[in-house]
């Protein structure tokens, strides 16, 4: 499957689960700011990227989880070089190389956006066809 076919069809499962306009899910789109998800859209989208594309996405493998619990990854409302390290780790298929200049905990959904999931599903699909 292509990187076009791929976001094809993220478009798809973006409109269904945000409620959005196909004009307005463009790579660079940030899931939150640009296409008003909350925290409740990202698990409706990840259960339709399931569907969609028949893998399994485990817990924290797509969406950072409890990261902002950590004292060792935030303190003061900021992650650390080591929450950035822990994130890039975790979630190779997200830039932080922006987010990193202002690492202000609230900024960390302006990473997750429409390119990122398609180059996530394109990872996915490599290492399930390579499994």
């Amino acid at each position: 499957m292509t990187r076009d076919e791929i976001f094809e069809k993220v478009r798809e499962v973006l409109v269904d689960a945000l409620g959005v306009d196909d004009d307005e899910v463009t790579p660079d789109a940030r899931l939150a700011s640009d296409l008003g998800a909350e925290s409740i859209d990202f698990l409706d989208i990840t259960f339709k990227l399931e569907q969609v594309f028949e893998f399994k996405i485990s817990e924290g493998e797509m969406f950072p989880t409890n990261v902002a619990q950590d004292p060792t990854y935030v303190q003061d409302g900021k992650v650390t070089p080591k929450g950035i390290a822990e994130l890039r780790a975790k979630l190779p298929h997200f830039d932080f190389s922006e987010f990193e200049k202002d690492p202000q905990l609230r900024r960390i959904a302006d990473v997750f956006t429409v390119s990122a999931i398609v180059s996530f599903v394109e990872r996915k699909l490599d290492t399930n066809v390579a499994a």
